[in-house]
């Protein structure tokens, strides 16, 4: 391997690692405020859906389909099914839907 991918990935590591690590080592033994604390509990979500969301708009030339699999997706979560059970049961969906459409 160059030397130079060696030395690149060792910097992507460090830089990857101190944003992980400031928090720690600067909170350790204080609280954050309530407010604080609900706004990051919520990160992950809003985070997740920023990503996931024009995905399922743009999955194909055929928006219905997206919107489709989508909502079989979360029916299937607020019913209370295992996560694999709801990717499956929207693949599955999608692939009925797909044959037919």
């Amino acid at each position: 391997m160059n030397s130079e991918i060696i030395w690149m990935i060792i910097g992507m590591g460090i830089v990857t690692y101190i944003p992980r690590m400031l928090p720690f080592v600067l909170f350790k033994g204080k609280e954050l405020p309530e407010f604080l604390q609900g706004v990051l509990k919520n990160v992950p979500y809003a985070t997740l859906g920023a990503l996931i969301f024009p995905g399922i708009l743009f999955i194909q030339e055929d928006i219905w389909f997206g919107l489709f699999g989508a909502a079989v997706a979360f029916l299937l979560a607020f019913m209370g099914a295992n996560v694999i059970i709801v990717v499956l049961g929207s693949i599955a969906f999608l692939s009925v839907y797909s044959l037919f459409f």
